[in-house]
This record gives C-alpha cells, sequence and structure tokens, in this order.
C-alpha cells in the first residue's frame, strides 16, 4: 500500500488546485529560460543572415550593432580585392520609426547592395528585391503584407517579399531596402534643417556605409585576414566569432545577469512554497503520522511518504507550467525558445527543490510523539 498515493486521494482537490498554483510560478521560470534563449537567438539572427566571414568597420570602432561605424562606400572595392575574398558587400543598418497603417512600427533597415552580400537571407512569400529604388523586403513580423505601400522619408515603398525569423537584437523586425534608398532614407531632413543643410551645400558624406562584409575562399584564415586589414588598411575588422562574441557580451549580457536573477528568485519562492505546502500537509496528518509510529512503522516509510508527495507535487507543477507556456508562448512580445535541454535541466532543478523542501516536513513528523494517536 503506497501511503503517499491514498493520502493524496483523500485530499484530492486541494493537491490539485495546489500543483495548478505551483505549475504557474514553475512555467514563469520556464517562461525566463525561453525568453533568455529567445533573446541570444534574436541578438544573433541578424549578423549571422549574411554568412560573412569579415567584418569592416572604422577604425577604433566595434562595429554597427555596438556603436557608430562610418566608412566610405568604395571600401567595398578595396576589401572585394584582398587575396581570398571571394564576395563582399557595403551595408548600413538603422533603427527607425515608421507610419504602418494606423499604428507606428519600430524597426531595423538595412541597406544592401542588389547581387551583392548583405540582403534578405530567404524570402518566404514574394520576391527580392530587383528594382534600384522604392521596393522593400520586410519581416513577417512587422505585421506588413505583400504590395502594402510604406511611406518613408519623403517616398514610399512598395512591400515585395517577406522573410521570416529576421529581428534585430531587441526584436524588432529588419526591414531590407537597396543601399541607395538606406542612404536617401538616413540623410533625408526635413522643414528647416533641408534648408539649413542646402545653405552649406552638398553633403560630403552621404555616400558612407557602417561596414563593409565579405566571405572568404575555403582555408583562409579569417583572423589573418583581419589583422592584415587592421594593419595595413588601417580599418578595424571584426571576425565573425569576434562579432557575436561582441553581441552577447554587450547586448544581451545585463539580460542574461537580470533574467537569471529572477529565475533564481523564483526557484527560491518556489521552494519556500513548497516547504510550507507540505509543512501544512504534515501537521493535518499528524495523528495519523503518530498511529503509524505507534504500530511500527520506521521512520524511512514516513520520510518516503513526505518525500513522494513534495516530487509528486513538483513534477505535476512542473508538468502544468511547460504545459502553460507550450500553448502561449508565441504570444508574447519577446521570442521563447524552449530546448529540451533546458527542460531537462530545470525538471532536475525542480526534483531538488521538492527534496529539499521537504525538509521542514519530515523533521515535524520524525519530532511527533507516538502518544498523540491515543490522544482525545
Amino acid at each position: 500500500m503506497n501511503l503517499a498515493v491514498r493520502d493524496i486521494r483523500h485530499s484530492s482537490g486541494r493537491f490539485v488546485l495546489t500543483c495548478l498554483g505551483l505549475g504557474l510560478l514553475l512555467g514563469v521560470v520556464l517562461s525566463m529560460v525561453g525568453i533568455y534563449r529567445g533573446l541570444i537567438d534574436d541578438a544573433l539572427v541578424l549578423v549571422r543572415s549574411p554568412s560573412a566571414d569579415l567584418w569592416v568597420v572604422e577604425d577604433g570602432s566595434r562595429g554597427p550593432f555596438a556603436e557608430a561605424s562610418r566608412l566610405p562606400t568604395d571600401v567595398r572595392d578595396i576589401v572585394a580585392r584582398l587575396p581570398g575574398v571571394t564576395a563582399s558587400g557595403a551595408v548600413t543598418y538603422q533603427s527607425i520609426e515608421l507610419a504602418a497603417g494606423s499604428r507606428t512600427l519600430r524597426a531595423l533597415i538595412v541597406g544592401y547592395e542588389i547581387g551583392r552580400l548583405g540582403g534578405p537571407p530567404g524570402i518566404a512569400q514574394g520576391r527580392d528585391i530587383m528594382r534600384a529604388h522604392f521596393e522593400m523586403v520586410a519581416d513577417e513580423r512587422s505585421g506588413l503584407r505583400l504590395g502594402d505601400r510604406i511611406p518613408l522619408a519623403r517616398d514610399s515603398y512598395t512591400i515585395v517579399g517577406l522573410t521570416r525569423g529576421g529581428v534585430d537584437s531587441g526584436g524588432n523586425p529588419v526591414l531590407y531596402v537597396t543601399l541607395k534608398d538606406a542612404q536617401n532614407i538616413q540623410f533625408a531632413l526635413q522643414g528647416a534643417a533641408a534648408r539649413s543643410q542646402a545653405m552649406r551645400g552638398p553633403k560630403a558624406d552621404r555616400n558612407t556605409v557602417n561596414a563593409v562584409i565579405a566571405r572568404l575562399a575555403s582555408g583562409v584564415s579569417a583572423d589573418a585576414m583581419a589583422e592584415s586589414v587592421r594593419q595595413w588598411k588601417h580599418f578595424g575588422a571584426l571576425t565573425q566569432a569576434d562579432q557575436e562574441a561582441m553581441l552577447l557580451t554587450s547586448v544581451v549580457e545585463k539580460a542574461r545577469k537580470q533574467i537569471g536573477l529572477f529565475t533564481t528568485i523564483l526557484l527560491i519562492v518556489s521552494a519556500v512554497i513548497i516547504s510550507l505546502i507540505i509543512y501544512t500537509m504534515t501537521m493535518d496528518k499528524a495523528r495519523e503520522i503518530a498511529t503509524l509510529k505507534l504500530i511500527g512503522a520506521p521512520n524511512r516509510t514516513i520520510v518516503g511518504l513526505i518525500l513522494q508527495e513534495a516530487v509528486s507535487m513538483g513534477f505535476l507543477g512542473f508538468l502544468f507550467g511547460a504545459a502553460i507556456i507550450a500553448s502561449v508562448g508565441d504570444r508574447f512580445p519577446r521570442r521563447v525558445i524552449l530546448e529540451a535541454t533546458d527542460a531537462f535541466a530545470l525538471a532536475g532543478v525542480v526534483l531538488l527543490v521538492c527534496v529539499l523542501a521537504s525538509a521542514l516536513g519530515v523533521r515535524f513528523a520524525l519530532r511527533i510523539d507516538p502518544a498523540k494517536a491515543l490522544a482525545g
């Protein structure tokens, strides 16, 4: 006879409600882990989309995603002539807010050269940009549709293609336009500012980009190429690995620490709640436990009863939490990525927390006097 099962059946309503409440709490813990995974994935999507090996930036800059970087567009020709470079492209990145129908959309605009590196990694619907001006490819998360016309600066852009999963490190959708259009958007001024700029004469820095990216031939060392660019061409250069490491340390490091802190706090709260629940349930069974002691039941039987109830509560709560996040995770503002390894690791942590949280109930049960079973 399993005493834990019989006790759970006796108070099934309270036990199920307790598991549901614990499941909501563990669901929040799971969502924190999933949001962190999504944060890392979002931070790397944009830098991985060109499939580049080398990023050439302004000297002294850490790249377009960490700080300002400006290069003349013709640096792309210099990079293209380097031995070992098989493809190159000049790109710009700028965060903007634009009117999309009745709502305001915050997005990242990527400017690239048609036929060169830096364009959309894959088209889910529609086609790639084919005209030199006024066409745009947007990510599906923007809510834009094929054929929509978007007013931007002093021009109107037509959505000709849609990508899937293209976001910046902030989770904002990515929009692609040609390099010339991106430069026009970046330097388009309005009203008095435009008149003031016109009085100063033509802008000397209009034809600039944020970075030049390059793909290297097989067997060419990206580190050696980056060092050569820094030493002989006097530009800044980062390998793909350097760029990703920089993004993870400068963009998501604080978020990782904060999410880790919240997750730890929630696990501690879960342990306290489980401990109090098990302690209360043990107090309610004080006479039954005293009776077991009176008839000669060993301590391991009583300890097993409490541990089984605690583990069952944690297991069912974890299942409830996982089911909740799996059903509503797609509706979160930030992308939630739940990996099997994270789920198993968290399940192990929850099991450990349940075992530790039951210590208070076990201590109380072992101190119960068997004579209490005979009390009136």
